[in-house]
């Protein structure tokens, strides 16, 4: 129990650091953001748990084949916010649109044979 405290804490301090950073500078948020911490933990914590590198390779290529289709959200986010529509009807939209170049990622990966 305190094991997944320590997790929990250690991952809201990141995210609580860049929504902090990013109101002084955009560029510093967005570059601490874009790195995959959350990602790192995630494999981290994995191998802590369970010393099996093979889930944490196999998480890593999940993540990279998932990395492309998130792209669709920080394309189409600034896109609709340019456009004048509000906040969270733009982040619902990026959101969904991004939800549903996940599903077709996975498809079409799984038609290629590549299973995440």
């Amino acid at each position: 129990m305190i094991h997944t405290a320590v997790k929990v804490i250690i991952t809201s301090l990141l995210i609580v650091a860049i929504s902090e950073l990013s109101k002084r500078s955009s560029l510093i948020g967005a570059l601490l953001a874009s790195l995959p911490l959350i990602s790192v933990l995630a494999m981290l914590w994995l191998y802590i748990e369970t010393k099996d590198v093979t889930k944490v390779s196999d998480l890593a290529t999940s993540v990279f084949w998932l990395v492309i289709p998130s792209l669709v959200f920080f394309i189409s986010l600034p896109i609709l916010l340019k456009k004048g529509l509000n906040f969270y009807l733009s982040m619902g939209l990026s959101m969904s649109a991004t939800a549903v170049c996940y599903f077709l990622m996975i498809a079409l990966l799984a038609r290629y044979g590549i299973k995440l």
